[in-house]
């Protein structure tokens, strides 16, 4: 739209909403009174009118003369210039000495009120028949300040720059307000009524030019007063609120289709609900109601030069007046309800919060004072029977990208594969690239895996369907970067092992497990990246850390997938040395404490690529794949060999066996015979090397196993449980992440610095906005930028979640903590200084230098709902990166749904004129509840438009350029701040249920 059209728009529309809603007076339609009059008991063709009116029917204004002459009084009479309207200014009425006010209602002087008084009611005591009054001092006097005892008459000059440019003649609005009628001296004047049913109650009248245009009634009503008494009983200012608030106009008034083109009697019509008239001793008094505060500001139509007269005797001021600053002086400022509920609502928040941490303290304190078994494992024997496992082949899909792909068919990894290992054993599993190693060793440490699985896989002396404690080295090194090699070791410690463990036992162990893997020198040395992309540890040092901890946890069943990959052979050597030395004597070998006890050997199962001839010598057994099938199962040494000879020797399919060469490597020739003469038939379990059936167990030794199984089921752990409680999970992982916090300074001091040259520049783009109708908009422009730039900034959240999944999913496959607790410390240690403090600072520095509101309480509110909207967009984009596992779909993803609450926040599209069909996207839209709560809050804050349109003054309120232009409610504030925090709830139960359903290891 043209400026010119926006101008023309704004001048002829705000004329005819902000002046209907300027001035307020009473009549009832279809009454034969007006004003509010009533018909006179005595005489049905008369009427009993509000003090300063009279007639047949209440419509004219008094001239000259006092408010004690009642229906005697003399009245204003129709002029030229206003036909059929009584006129205060054509008719020259002038008031008598002590009276003033337009109608000459008001007095000014306490003889004024005695001489007026006395010559009605000559020596009459204006207090006689008055319970309790008798005998007091029934002098006299006015009542010139804002405070009212019975009744007092106020009238004020309406001055508004936009009103008095369309109305350009006197705008007066007479008020009386009666607080207890039965105690003014005008409640005998003949013809006068000062209030419906002797309640109290506000009767206002607007005359513009001298005729009265519409008038208003309000009751009951209660007087507040805001200050201290004074010597002569007046307080210093009043509040008056009234309910049941109605006005009318009269027809053909100036106002009130006088002008057609601006008749505003239906919209005066409408103002109903609550009426506030608040004064002060400055002469300046507030018209306030909600349609009124609309137009003209949270302080309603302001009024000015506004005067205070009220007849009363001494004796009522004396009588009420000990009260009244009672009233005053106990009375305060009440919360209101909203306030009190959000306050109920902060309050259970915390209170649940402190029983939930002295719930965890309990339960931590319980924990630690269990008994421990001193650490004992091992005892454990391993057996896989005709395990099959097939993966499917797949298709892509969209629906791939957070489920599994569609199912086109099956390749079969491995073929009924049988196999043991008892314990005190280290077994190696050999067999060429796609034999099915690392298949058949995740599967034994139970690993989740996508394909379909058949076969039985057992623990003895466990019985079926139980497990004991089977750690896993994945074949990839996944490590905390920024902790040391002695921090990462005792981060598992202290989360796998029991709480009844000293944590200088757990020290002890660290200690070593470090010696026995050879990194005492490197113990206190960063890990870094182990990609290679970040300084640390090498990558053998970095995968003898991986299998340290798992050592810590002392497993009964150790399974590593190539735990000497990359590793050189000294190192690899020293790696199986340790492997062979945990299998002999279990616990022993690493537990300063497991020496005293009863030593039981641990199962170590291992994935070997390539073996040299040194390091195969020194596992006791070997299982031999290829094609996913067993080959051969039994001791290592040379029996592999002798049984594939005899096997060649005895004819028939093993004819064609690879011969073995003395002194030839046995790892290298059993690869060999698995890669060149794979139609070699299966070793069934059972058979050893020697072609019989395998050793037996000693019903000694079952009793002997049995009593261990007893003593792991009441002292162990199950599997599905996690050694530590709650509480010392959220603890452990805080004082990890705050490492990581403290060590990282630029991750943080860049989000600061960052933050500040954004606060500054948007800050100088918008500085100083003024208030024009342009400065308006541009607040609104400033507001919706901090709102886009917080959508925009939370994608780093969603890379920092896709960047620490793997290692989250290590760890959560181990058992180390809760997802809730990980969640908790990522709230903690990343949602709060990397996400909400930037926010805070960059939106504090704007704020201030944009000139938005400039008190406190406006600025903490902003701050609420920014603080509010950062976690909401958080953790929008946690759930993003825990809902996909590409993480560049996630950006995205992230990115659009920005975008899209650009367009739906209503800055740049008027909400009201999207389609239907499109609009109800609109309520799915945060940004929008994010920046209509700071708009409206900004206009709480009193915020006026002071502006020129074609040389029109324009002083408005914004909230009605808000309205126009935005759509925004005038009282959705808190309404947006519980959707706010709606949003925040939802999307944090989504998070949880995705991290606890979806985001686990699926190998």
């Amino acid at each position: 739209m043209p400026p010119s059209a926006v101008q023309n728009y704004g001048l002829y529309h705000l004329s005819c909403v902000l002046l209907v809603l300027l001035t307020l007076s009473a009549s009832v339609m279809g009454q034969t009174c007006m004003n509010y009059g009533e018909t006179s008991p005595s005489n049905a063709s008369t009427c009993l009118c509000p003090p300063g009116f009279g007639g047949a029917t209440c419509a004219q204004p008094g001239c000259g003369g006092t408010i004690f002459d009642g229906s005697n009084r003399s009245l204003a009479q129709p002029s030229a210039s206003s036909p059929g309207f009584a006129n205060l200014t054509a008719s020259n009425c002038t008031c008598e000495s002590g009276w003033g006010g337009v109608g000459c209602n008001v007095c000014t002087t306490a003889s004024a009120c005695q001489v007026a008084y006395a010559a009605v009611n000559g020596n009459a005591s204006a207090i006689s028949g008055l319970n309790g009054l008798a005998g007091l001092n029934d002098t006299m006097v006015c009542n010139t300040a804002p405070t009212v005892w019975a009744a007092s008459e106020l009238s004020c000059q309406v001055n508004n720059p936009t009103l008095e440019a369309l109305y350009p003649l006197r705008s007066t609005l007479n008020i009386l307000r009666t607080l207890n009628g039965s105690l003014s001296p005008l409640h005998n004047t003949s013809g006068t009524l000062l209030s419906l049913s002797n309640s109290s109650s506000i009767y206002a009248q607007l005359m513009y030019a001298g005729v009265e245009q519409f008038f208003c009634t309000a009751s009951p009503c209660t007087q507040t007063l805001s200050s201290s008494t004074t010597s002569s009983g007046n307080t210093a200012s009043s509040t008056w609120t009234c309910q049941n608030l109605s006005c009318s106009c009269i027809q053909n008034a100036t106002f009130c289709g006088g002008v057609p083109a601006s008749n505003l009697t239906n919209t005066i019509g409408g103002l109903t609900g609550t009426l506030i008239v608040a004064c002060d001793s400055t002469n300046t008094c507030h018209f306030q109601q909600n349609t009124i505060n609309a137009v003209f500001g949270s302080q309603g139509l302001s009024m000015e030069g506004c005067v205070f007269g009220e007849c009363v005797t001494q004796a009522v001021i004396d009588t009420t007046n000990a009260t009244s600053s009672a009233a005053a002086a106990s009375g305060g400022t009440k919360l209101s309800g909203g306030v009190i509920a959000g306050l109920a609502v902060v309050g259970a928040i915390i209170a649940f919060g402190l029983a939930v941490v002295v719930w965890g303290w309990y339960v931590q304190r319980a924990a630690k004072k269990l008994p421990f078994n001193g650490g004992q494992s091992g005892g454990i024997s391993v057996r896989w029977s005709d395990i099959s496992y097939i993966v499917q082949l797949s298709k892509n899909s969209p629906s791939s990208l957070i489920a599994k792909s569609t199912i086109q068919g099956g390749k079969t990894i491995l073929d009924n594969v049988s196999g043991s290992i008892e314990s005190g054993q280290l077994m190696a599993i050999l067999g060429p690239s796609g034999a099915g190693k690392t298949t058949l060793v995740e599967l034994i440490a139970g690993k989740s895996k996508s394909g379909q699985y058949t076969g039985s896989i057992t623990f003895p002396p466990y019985s079926p369907g139980h497990h004991p404690r089977v750690a896993f080295v994945p074949q990839n090194d996944i490590l905390p970067s920024m902790l040391t090699v002695r921090e990462a070791l005792t981060f598992a410690a202290s989360l796998r092992l029991p709480e009844a463990l000293p944590a200088s036992s757990k020290a002890a162990l660290v200690s070593t497990v470090i010696s026995k893997l050879g990194l005492d020198g490197i113990a206190e040395t960063r890990i870094g990246a182990t990609d290679g992309t970040g300084r640390g540890i090498s990558g053998g040092e970095a995968r003898r850390v991986s299998i340290g901890l798992e050592l810590v946890s002392c497993p009964d069943v150790l399974v590593c997938d190539e735990p000497t990959s990359g590793l050189d052979s000294v190192s690899a050597f020293r790696v199986i040395n340790v492997l062979k030395e945990l299998a002999r004597e279990g616990g022993a070998a690493i537990s300063h404490q497991g020496s005293h006890g009863h030593r039981k050997g641990v199962a170590v199962i291992c994935s070997v690529h390539q073996p040299s001839s040194r390091l195969y010598h020194t596992f006791d057994s070997v299982h031999l794949l290829s094609n996913g099938r067993t080959l051969y199962s039994g001791p290592g040494g040379l029996a592999p060999a002798q049984y594939f000879m005899r096997m060649r020797e005895g004819g028939g399919a093993g004819a064609d066996v690879l011969p073995h060469e003395e002194g030839y490597n046995v790892a290298d020739y059993l690869l060999d015979i698995a890669s060149e003469s794979p139609d070699i038939p299966s070793m069934s379990l059972g058979i050893n090397a020697v072609g019989e059936i395998g050793p037996s167990v000693s019903s000694e030794e079952k009793a002997d196993r049995g009593k261990d199984v007893e003593a792991l089921s009441t002292q162990n752990l199950a599997p599905s449980m996690y050694a530590t409680t709650y509480l010392t999970q959220l603890q452990v992982l805080c004082g990890r992440e705050w490492k990581v916090l403290r060590r990282d300074k630029a991750l943080f001091f860049t989000h600061v610095c960052v933050a500040c040259v954004l606060g500054i520049f948007c800050g100088g783009l918008y500085y100083q906005t003024g208030s024009t109708i342009a400065g308006f908009q541009a607040r609104v422009g400033c507001l919706f930028f901090m709102g886009s730039l917080i959508a925009f900034s939370s994608l780093s959240a969603l890379y920092n979640i896709v960047e620490i999944r793997p290692l989250f999913l290590r760890e959560r496959s181990n058992w180390y903590y809760s997802p809730t607790a990980w969640l908790l410390s990522r709230l903690i240690f990343d949602v709060i200084p990397l996400r909400i403090i930037p926010a805070i600072i960059v939106c504090t520095i704007t704020y201030w230098m944009a000139g938005l509101a400039h008190d406190g309480v406006h600025f903490f509110k902003f701050l609420l709902v920014i603080v509010l909207y950062t976690l909401v967009m958080t953790l929008f984009n946690f759930l993003l990166g825990t809902l996909f596992r590409n993480g560049g779909i996630a950006i995205l993803l992230s990115a659009l749904s920005a975008l899209y609450q650009m367009t739906y926040a209503g800055f740049f599209v008027h909400l009201a004129s999207i389609p239907p069909v499109l609009r109800w996207l609109q309520w799915l839209c945060p940004l929008k509840y994010m920046l209509e709560a700071i708009s409206v809050n900004e206009i709480g804050s009193g915020l006026m438009i002071n502006d020129t349109l074609q040389g029109v003054p324009v002083n408005v309120s914004a909230t009605l350029i808000m309205q126009l232009l935005f759509g925004f409610g005038l009282n959705n504030y808190y309404r947006d701040i519980l959707v706010l925090f709606a949003f925040i709830a939802g999307l944090g139960v989504s998070v949880i249920a995705v991290v606890w359903l979806r985001v686990r290891e699926r190998r």
